[in-house]
């Protein structure tokens, strides 16, 4: 089947069963070569295990959480160390609730090196993240695939390319009907940081 591929703003990337709105020129080249290199070099990286199919592997990226003090946040068996909000953290922040007309008191971090960093096919449905999350998610650097899945019919895809400085917004039942990834590439050699922002309930 071939994957419907959007390049340029779009009112709903998804069919049905969701909301998903694009922003490819969110910030600018500037602002994307200062925050990627603060991502870089204040930001404290990890590689964390997780366990999948009953057995612990190395996630193939790394990552970071930074949030209020009050709000601690894990997945997958892995509780993160929550990091301050750093200035350049709380420009971007800023900036995205303005485009999202919402309030955001976490952002999960990840930093995928090279092509071969991924993710895989999950929903961020979380319970510390409530009914219908707003999830907005902000790349700098190297572009790459993201793919979106229905959840019981597995047909139903959707891609996008996510560029440097483009903010995806996921609202509505997004996630509890579709799942999405970050496969893996053969022909990614640069590095991508994502920062997805979330509103973390007590």
């Amino acid at each position: 089947m071939q994957i419907p591929l959007f390049d340029k703003p779009i009112d709903n990337l998804l069919p049905f069963d969701g909301e998903v709105q694009f922003m490819p020129e969110f910030f600018n080249q500037a602002e994307c070569s200062n925050y990627l290199h603060h991502l870089k070099t204040v930001i404290q990286w990890k590689q964390e295990p997780i366990f999948l199919f009953g057995k612990q592997i190395m996630q193939p990226r790394l990552t970071a959480y930074c949030g209020d003090k009050d709000r601690p946040y894990g997945y997958s068996g892995i509780t993160m160390e929550t990091q301050p909000w750093y200035p350049f953290m709380q420009e971007i922040r800023a900036k995205v609730e303005s485009a999202a007309s919402l309030k955001f008191n976490g952002v999960l971090l990840n930093y995928y090196r090279h092509g071969q960093d991924s993710m895989g096919w999950h929903r961020d449905n979380e319970k510390e993240l409530g009914v219908n999350p707003v999830i907005a998610s902000v790349s700098f650097g190297a572009e790459r695939n993201f793919q979106f899945r229905h959840y019981t019919n597995k047909k139903e895809l959707r891609s996008i390319v996510l560029n440097n400085g483009s903010l995806l917004l996921m609202k509505g039942a997004t996630n509890h009907h579709w799942e999405h990834q970050l496969p893996k590439s053969k022909k990614i050699n640069g590095e991508r940081i994502n920062l997805t922002f979330r509103m973390v309930l007590s």
